[in-house]
């Protein structure tokens, strides 16, 4: 990887609606769907469904931060999520969709920090927001079936995203 590229780490529940609002932007290397912040090494999806590896699907990015800031990488972030549901995320419930801002720097968290704080007075929401910031574990890439999802199965995608009532939320909450 090149010396300009940095990671960021973002877990939004359903991992496939996480891809495609970070995949589209110049400065975006890369997107993968994975799991992250668990106890098992290399987990299965069939693993992590079941909640007890302790891992979080999750997104890591590879982007350059001289072209797309971390700053709109949270901003993004924060536009896919409920923040103020500990539950899961929509129709996907359980530990394994949880949201999270996982930092890989100490610039990273103090960002994550501020945009949760700013996020939380802004009055946008009635509810604490629960998003957790945590340093950031292992990442493991989940199976190729899963990456790019929103590409490989465009109808399976958009059925999904709508049926889980995240684009009502987003449209909601942060207009289209």
């Amino acid at each position: 990887m090149a010396e300009q590229f940095q990671k960021a780490t973002f877990a939004g529940g359903c991992f496939w609606c996480m891809v495609k609002p970070f995949d589209q932007w110049d400065g975006i290397e890369k997107v993968v769907s994975g799991y992250t912040g668990g106890t098992v090494e290399n987990p299965s999806y069939e693993q992590v469904k079941t909640g007890t590896t302790g891992h979080y699907e999750a997104v890591q990015i590879t982007y350059d931060p001289a072209v797309f800031p971390y700053e709109k990488l949270l901003e993004i972030f924060w536009q896919q999520i409920d923040p103020t549901d500990a539950g899961g995320q929509f129709q996907d419930r359980g530990s394994n969709y949880r949201t999270a801002i996982f930092y890989h720097n100490e610039e990273q968290k103090r960002l994550a920090e501020a945009s949760k704080k700013q996020l939380a007075e802004s009055g946008k929401f009635k509810k604490p927001i629960v998003t957790e910031i945590l340093p950031a574990k292992p990442f493991y890439p989940a199976e190729d079936y899963h990456q790019d999802f929103y590409k490989k199965n465009p109808n399976a995608y958009h059925e999904d995203r709508a049926k889980s009532g995240r684009d009502t939320f987003i449209a909601s909450h942060w207009g289209k």
